[in-house]
């Protein structure tokens, strides 16, 4: 296992004034055994930076060390890294044993040790009744099992997961990431994990960098960002539904804009905003009240039981004082 240090990582496609900037000077300090999720739109540049770190991307600026090792210009085969991918990349005609063995056989682990190693892989992952199969007889969640066991067995420093639950449905992916939070209990490897799904990044991440445009907006841990998020770009990112962000809440003030999260919002008999009700979507222990204050979006969350207005109608809220975020009209940063 090994840490993972980023100093002022930049990433430009093309040369001279043609050149295309996507990345822009990252610095990120990711500790021996640390799961890392990178979350953030798609565009952004957290695939790009994966793959930077894996060897599959020139590193055009900056510092990149595995361990106390600079490697910018260190074949991706000498990182000592292993990758998980979105689309699996088995071989069809292989078993999934021979696909977890594949690597070790190329490197020329000896037979008894590669049987020993995907064995154990197989134990760990609850694959060991169907490495004879081929993976055109697994299911979706069964064949990322398959991949993440080829990259157990290599025994790496460092798991790199580019977006590998997006082919799953949803139960799958809730399955295969609790899976994944117990893999890395027991193997405790560093771990850097991609995903647009804020919710994926929330359940997983001991730490999470959001990434926007090519830049770290926050670098914190999941309560950290969800509860003090750094810019309206976090703010409005992490979180479902999202905060709420208003230029212009009654009473609020100039140059300000007033971030709530929607739990965060009372309904009262009287005082506080006027809320104009125009949509409730039912989610069993929950109901979102979609509507506007003073013209501006917001959304309301009320608890199963709870008595709530109808669209159409008018409601008073009242926003928790001691909830209340601030950000710069000008700049988007916390206040």
């Amino acid at each position: 296992m090994s840490s993972i240090s980023l100093k002022n990582i930049v990433k430009r496609y093309g040369s001279g004034k043609s050149a295309v900037p996507v990345i822009h000077g990252v610095n990120a300090e990711i500790q021996d055994g640390e799961f890392i999720v990178l979350v953030g739109p798609s565009g952004c540049g957290k695939s790009t930076l994966l793959r930077m770190i894996a060897g599959l991307e020139e590193i055009t600026g900056g510092d990149l060390f595995i361990g106390d090792k600079r490697v910018n210009s260190l074949e991706p085969a000498k990182r000592n890294i292993a990758m998980v991918f979105q689309n699996y990349a088995l071989y069809p005609h292989m078993s999934n044993y021979e696909n977890m063995a594949y690597g070790l056989k190329l490197a020329k682990v000896p037979a008894d040790e590669i049987r020993q190693r995907v064995d154990k892989a197989a134990k760990i992952l609850e694959l060991s009744h169907l490495l004879e199969r081929k993976p055109r007889e697994l299911s979706g969640g069964q064949r990322q099992r398959v991949a993440m066991g080829r990259a157990i067995v290599r025994q790496p420093q460092v798991f790199l997961f580019d977006e590998p639950l997006s082919n799953l449905d949803a139960k799958l992916r809730g399955q295969t990431r609790i899976e994944i939070q117990k893999l890395h209990a027991e193997l405790g490897i560093t771990s850097l994990f991609v995903t647009h799904d804020q919710v994926e990044a929330m359940t997983l991440a001991q730490r999470m960098i959001v990434m926007n445009a090519g830049n770290v907006e926050q670098f914190g841990t999941p309560e950290e960002v969800y509860h003090q998020p750094a810019s309206t770009f976090v703010a409005g990112f992490i979180g479902s539904p999202p905060m709420n962000l208003l230029k212009n809440a009654p009473g609020g003030q100039a140059g300000r804009i007033l971030g709530i999260r929607p739990e965060h919002i009372d309904l009262a008999a009287s005082g506080g905003w006027q809320f104009q009700v125009e949509t409730v979507e039912l989610l069993g222990a929950e109901r979102l009240l979609y509507g506007k204050v003073g013209g501006e979006e917001v959304t309301v969350r009320v608890e199963e039981g709870s008595a709530y207005p109808r669209p159409g109608e008018t409601a008073h809220i009242v926003p928790r004082e001691d909830r209340l975020h601030w950000f710069s009209q000008e700049t988007g940063k916390r206040i």
